[in-house]
């Protein structure tokens, strides 16, 4: 979870299972930033942790899967104060930021063979913008699902394959926004920054997917996106209200208790 769109994150911070060598590489570039423009996405991913520990009868352990530089996380901690809240990320560059908000931090990725959590001992895992990394979603969500106690909690977002205005370029034959066909330069879409996107999702697939992987009570929400024009974010704004062609999607889910 960053305080903005975190376009650099990496095993456990964003791709978990990295066979690939050249991807390892991009993500360890430091010329690729730890954070962006997503402050609509944090507030929202901040209000649904809120409601969580404002019904916690004990205190909670979560997890931040991807800290980046740890900003969020440590907002995260500011509002969840007697809780304990670690981050959570396979990158050095990753790690000397986040120390620098004081924060409880653990090295280590989704990658085989897992998260270095033991079992059903956190109750919240935090994805934020992670799972478009992965090159193996399934084994990431199911290792969230390991390391959460029953009842436990899962955050998730991710920019959804199906905004609005993706619907809208991809009428005319543009190369959606968030969607990469190269590791080293955009092309046919707009914007000039690689992100390292390799999944996207619509709402219907992610809840799909998400409900597939044994989770249970999966709700979605939207959020706003930064780079919307100026001119439009009165609209991208609105269109919050319906996930389905919201800019960002938010899932939040529960492990069988």
């Amino acid at each position: 979870m960053t305080a903005s769109e975190k376009t650099r994150t990496v095993v456990g911070s964003g791709t978990g299972g990295l066979p690939v060598a050249g991807l390892r590489d991009f993500y360890d570039d430091p010329r690729v930033p730890l954070a962006g423009g997503g402050l609509d996405r944090t507030d929202q991913m901040l209000f649904l942790l809120d409601g969580i520990v404002r019904a916690a009868p004990r205190q909670l352990r979560i997890l931040d899967v991807g800290c980046g530089d740890g900003a969020a996380t440590s907002q995260a901690a500011a509002r969840a104060p007697g809780h304990q809240v670690i981050g959570m990320d396979w990158s050095d560059q990753a790690m000397q930021q986040a120390r620098r908000h004081g924060l409880t931090l653990i090295r280590g990725g989704l990658e085989a063979p897992g998260l270095p959590i033991a079992d059903a001992t956190v109750d919240v895992v935090v994805m934020s913008e992670v799972i478009e990394h992965l090159v193996d979603p399934d084994l990431a969500v199911s290792e969230a699902l390991r390391v959460l106690r029953p009842g436990g909690h899962l955050l998730l977002s991710t920019p959804n394959l199906a905004a609005w205005f993706n619907r809208a370029l991809l009428a005319v034959g543009v190369q959606p926004v968030f969607s990469e066909v190269s590791l080293r330069n955009v092309y046919g879409r707009p914007g000039n920054h690689v992100a390292g996107h390799l999944r996207l999702y619509t709402a219907r697939a992610l809840a799909q997917f998400l409900a597939g992987s044994g989770f249970t009570d999966v709700t979605l929400t939207g959020a706003g996106y930064h780079d919307v024009p100026r001119s439009l974010r009165p609209f991208d704004r609105m269109m919050r209200r319906w996930p389905s062609g919201a800019a960002i999607l938010l899932a939040q889910a529960r492990k069988h208790g």
